[in-house]
């Protein structure tokens, strides 16, 4: 007797209450696009600004940068994920009561960026429901999204990081006073300077300062995004990424060939319109290093998703600098993705396809990796 395997039913969550909704949304066209109907049954499940939960119907078209328009999630059937691990998967709402369940889910693929989606909380409502996830866990999504936690456990792991300061108001004042920064600080960090929300992505809230002057309004629109803002010194030297990926019965993790950013003139540095809407930079992939520059930054990267206890897939983005000193090469982390773009020209689909591995076949790997418990499991363990 024959039959036809039963398909793997994924749901792909995106959109999100944070700032990075339309990059959200953009990723998941592109993950939608590459999932294989033959292998999948796919449950495209859009989370509005405000947060609710919609079924949408996962037209990867309605989820792409048009004429410079942000996609946005606004329209589907309500949903709810249901809490009880027993029941697996999403139920539907109506009249503000549950109607019955819509389906039975998998796993789920949270192509989410940004708070309530890449900084822990959705990941713990995941675990609480007993549903595998893509990606990194509760306690690692939370200390890569914080800058503030990332700089400290890659540090000491040895790892390095350019000087940067803190700004945080202990009495829960939404936004730091800018006076905190003291003249000693501002010395030593010199100008420019960054300030960025330490749990934010895509360049949102970040502000490049090159005279002291506009410090205040930087930190205020830092501190909308973020009430803790992160002022780090300018680290010279090229802008560097590379993928990491989980490798399924191995403890150690796939790098893929890094990629470099260069920004082309009148570009002063690689914020949000220069990622998403602006021609402005270019990029190389595989990057044009020396084969001695490649294996160090895949070294240092595998090393920095360990040292985050990263599970799935990460991106490690560095600066390549010289070092006075020496004249050697320094590597200086920048920062660690654990739900990088997937966008049609995010680095990390990029990297690898040109280390051999195409966009489908990526989406797969990541789908099986969480099915298999080669990243995690997310049944209680056995007691």
């Amino acid at each position: 007797m024959t039959g036809t395997a039963r398909r793997t039913r994924v749901a792909v969550v995106f959109g999100g209450r944070s700032a990075e909704h339309a990059i959200s949304c953009v990723s998941a066209g592109s993950v939608l696009a590459a999932l294989d109907p033959d292998k999948y049954d796919v449950v495209p499940v859009g989370i509005t600004r405000e947060g609710r939960w919609l079924l949408t119907d996962g037209d990867p078209r309605r989820l792409a940068i048009t004429d410079g328009v942000l996609p946005e999630v606004t329209e589907g059937t309500a949903v709810s994920l249901v809490g009880d691990p027993a029941g697996r998967g999403l139920a539907v709402l109506g009249e503000g009561q549950r109607i019955g369940p819509l389906t039975e889910v998998d796993v789920v693929f949270p192509v989410l960026h940004g708070a309530y989606g890449e900084d822990g909380t959705i990941q713990g409502l995941l675990e609480m429901s007993g549903l595998p996830y893509v990606g990194s866990g509760v306690f690692s999504s939370a200390a890569s999204m914080d800058k503030e936690f990332t700089k400290k456990l890659l540090a000491a792991a040895g790892i390095p990081q350019g000087d940067h300061v803190v700004l945080r108001n202990a009495n829960g004042a939404l936004c730091p006073d800018p006076a905190v920064l003291d003249d000693a600080a501002r010395e030593r960090l010199g100008l420019p300077v960054f300030v960025k929300p330490s749990r934010a992505g895509s360049s949102i809230g970040i502000t490049r300062v090159t005279d002291w002057a506009q410090f205040p309004a930087a930190v205020a629109t830092a501190a909308a995004v973020d009430r803790k803002v992160v002022v780090e010194a300018a680290v010279p030297g090229r802008e560097v990424e590379c993928g990491v990926l989980a490798r399924s019965g191995s403890p150690l993790p796939d790098a893929s060939l890094p990629a470099e950013i260069r920004l082309r003139p009148g570009t002063d540095w690689y914020d949000f319109d220069a990622k998403y809407l602006d021609d402005a930079v270019d990029f190389d992939v595989p990057a044009g290093l020396t084969p001695e520059q490649t294996a160090a930054v895949q070294e240092i990267s595998r090393r920095a998703y360990l040292a985050l206890d990263c599970q799935g897939l990460a991106r490690v983005d560095f600066f390549l600098g010289t070092d006075p000193a020496t004249g050697a090469d320094r590597w200086v982390v920048n920062e660690v993705n654990t739900m990088p773009g997937f966008t049609p020209i995010s680095m990390f689909p990029r990297m690898w396809a040109a280390s051999g591995v195409s966009y489908p076949e990526l989406v797969d790997r990541l789908i099986a990796s969480a099915l298999d418990g080669a990243v995690r499991s997310a049944a209680p363990a056995a007691g």
